[in-house]
């Protein structure tokens, strides 16, 4: 049998190694122009041309079509979608699921909704692929990967919120702290995959401090952590630096947001995904 990881692009995965994988693009809209979130995109010129748009812009997620279409001819599929509380992809991943295995009852097919974004959907996926090359079987997969997801977590802090303030993902009272003499948002994914603010920050280091703080909170002890940053490598390797100096043996990557995460966590931003408890 063969195994396909399908991730939507939320996660900022473009390729795995050793694994079949797909991605599949949400967009991200205005008036005059679609982007479209895959490797053809330019992730800098997209934030450039918002940046100048006055207009309205909005994100859509892909549709069953999409989902089915990136499938493939895979004995068994495994899905990762932005949070359910946030998006419609997973309702219609979970659509093209069920029309995929009433055509093809030989085949397989679990969505995931990581009830986040970003890198700890990205860790979602590493741990599918590990399980897959494990040699483990379609069913034992499952078992195990609602078992990590359970101790998986998603810390951010965000320099602007004006994109989710203006499609309705926070509140605007909130949205009008960040930016303003230098205060930062510090947040998390919600248990129900909602945005939950923790803290307003004020300085990049405090920053980098409460984010630790976070992290230690819900168990982190050195294991998995993936940051994707907006246009702030700088602040992902000083972040990394700190995490090193209290776990010297932490499993850390860095990544680039791609076109949806940039367009919600905007320049500056953090997104941190981690093994805890």
């Amino acid at each position: 049998m063969n195994f396909r990881i399908v991730a939507d692009s939320s996660a900022d995965i473009l390729e795995m190694e050793n694994v079949e994988f797909a991605q599949v693009p949400l967009k991200i809209i205005t008036a005059d122009k679609e982007y479209v979130d895959n490797d053809d995109l330019d992730v800098e010129d997209m934030l450039s041309d918002l940046e100048k748009y006055k207009g309205k812009s909005s994100s859509s997620c892909p549709n069953v079509t999409d989902w089915l279409g990136a499938f493939g001819d895979a004995d068994c599929i495994f899905c990762i979608t932005i949070t359910s509380g946030l998006s419609g992809s997973y309702n219609c991943a979970q659509m093209a699921a069920k029309e995929h295995m009433y055509n093809y009852p030989d085949k397989k097919v679990y969505v995931v909704d990581s009830l986040s974004t970003g890198p700890e959907s990205a860790l979602i996926a590493e741990k599918l692929r590990e399980l897959i090359l494990e040699g483990l079987e379609f069913e034992e997969i499952v078992d195990r990967i609602k078992d990590y997801q359970k101790r998986t977590h998603l810390i951010f802090a965000l320099e602007s919120l004006h994109n989710l303030a203006n499609n309705g993902r926070v509140s605007p009272l909130v949205a009008k702290l960040a930016g303003v003499l230098d205060i930062r948002v510090v947040g998390k994914a919600s248990d129900v995959g909602t945005l939950e603010m923790t803290n307003k920050i004020r300085g990049a280091y405090r920053t980098m401090m409460s984010i630790i703080d976070n992290m230690k909170k819900s168990g982190y002890e050195g294991g998995r952590m993936r940051i994707h940053h907006c246009c702030n490598l700088s602040g992902a390797k000083v972040l990394c630096g700190e995490i090193r100096k209290l776990f010297p043996m932490a499993d850390i990557k860095i990544r680039a947001t791609r076109a949806l995460c940039s367009f919600y966590a905007e320049r500056g931003g953090l997104l941190v995904g981690f093994e805890g408890v």
